[in-house]
């Protein structure tokens, strides 16, 4: 039987086919093309599920996984704002929740409430879910541009102390990922791929 919250659900799929042209300026590992954002949300699902053991806490990996898939569907109408631009705010967090409410608004009153506190509670990475979950987001990029020989920190000249700043926060997910993470910063500046 084709009811309402049915129909709801179809709108919000179709709405989300969308993040699949959002450009990220991170590239695919080994690779020149850019990454999209759905490209990203799914690699972060495979990691969460493939890394679980590494959080510091334990973690729902259901939960984690769901975060990572839906964190960043508001850039729908927010647009990706390169971490590493000093010409953006990265504060937008009105307009970014604005685009929550309308996105997953599409859905049935439970699954919106649901997905819209899911999103919060991932920006606000507070809970060892979110830790955890945010840890991923910060190492992907990471494993990426070390890939591609420098990737994006080369092209928009970011610095060691920028990167190591930016993802220090890993630790607060994953002290291990953070001990692979640093290590492979380190690593970068003796290939000379990241300026230090």
């Amino acid at each position: 039987m084709i009811t309402n919250d049915l129909l709801k659900q179809i709108q919000f799929i179709k709405e989300i086919d969308k993040i699949k042209y959002i450009q990220r300026r991170t590239c695919l590992l080994n690779s020149d093309r850019p990454e999209n954002d759905a490209e990203h949300s799914w690699h972060l699902a495979l990691m969460a599920i493939a890394l679980s053991e590494h959080s510091n806490k334990p973690v729902d990996i259901l939960k984690v996984i769901k975060m990572v898939l839906i964190h960043d569907i508001v850039e729908i109408d927010s647009g990706d704002v390169f971490v590493y631009d000093k010409s953006k705010s990265h504060k937008n967090t009105e307009e970014e929740f604005a685009a929550a409410k309308r996105i997953f608004g599409l859905l049935p009153e439970n699954q919106a409430k649901e997905l819209i506190d899911l999103w919060k509670e991932f920006e606000d990475g507070e809970t060892d879910d979110a830790k955890f979950a945010k840890s991923l987001d910060k190492l992907e990029p990471l494993l990426q541009n070390f890939s591609n020989n420098g990737g994006t920190w080369d092209k928009y000249n970011v610095t060691y102390n920028e990167v190591y700043t930016q993802k220090k926060s890993i630790n607060k997910g994953s002290d291990t990922l953070w001990e692979y993470a640093e290590n492979l910063l380190n690593e970068s500046v003796d290939k000379g791929i990241l300026k230090k």
